[in-house]
């Protein structure tokens, strides 16, 4: 699978996983050492390092969002291994309906993602989205 398309199967598999299903087509997808990181002082801040790591980070993301988390991914750019892609969210957090922007920046090997970097567009706003439900 390309890069291009091996991130639009990530995105249809965290669809699923986000609104209750389970963690483990979204693994496959990744190597066994990946991380993924994500800025800033909220709760799911940090980098996530490995399967477990990783699978805790998306597991709280869906509680705190109580399995109302919706991804809307949007323009891509592919260039030499690396994929970046404009990536928006909505989800009812401490019940208020909220919305992020970000872009994800996504590197691999053996043709399976190995690290991922989320960066919010207004980092401030993402840790008072994220904290808000937490």
């Amino acid at each position: 699978m390309r890069a291009r398309e091996l991130v639009e199967e990530l995105h249809r598999r965290q669809a699923e996983m986000y609104a209750g299903g389970s963690t483990d087509r979204v693994v496959e997808l990744l190597t066994d050492d990946v991380v993924w990181h994500v800025p800033g002082a909220s709760p799911i801040a940090g980098d996530h390092h490995g399967h477990d790591g990783v699978v805790e980070y998306f597991r709280t993301r869906r509680r705190i969002a109580d399995d109302s988390m919706r991804l809307r991914p949007g323009a891509m750019l592919t260039e030499e291994g690396l994929v970046v892609q404009r990536v928006d969210g909505t989800a009812v957090l401490g019940g208020e309906s909220v919305d992020w922007r970000t872009v994800g920046v996504y590197r691999f090997e053996g043709g399976r993602i190995a690290e991922v970097w989320l960066v919010p567009i207004e980092l401030q706003k993402f840790d008072r989205v994220w904290g808000a439900g937490a």
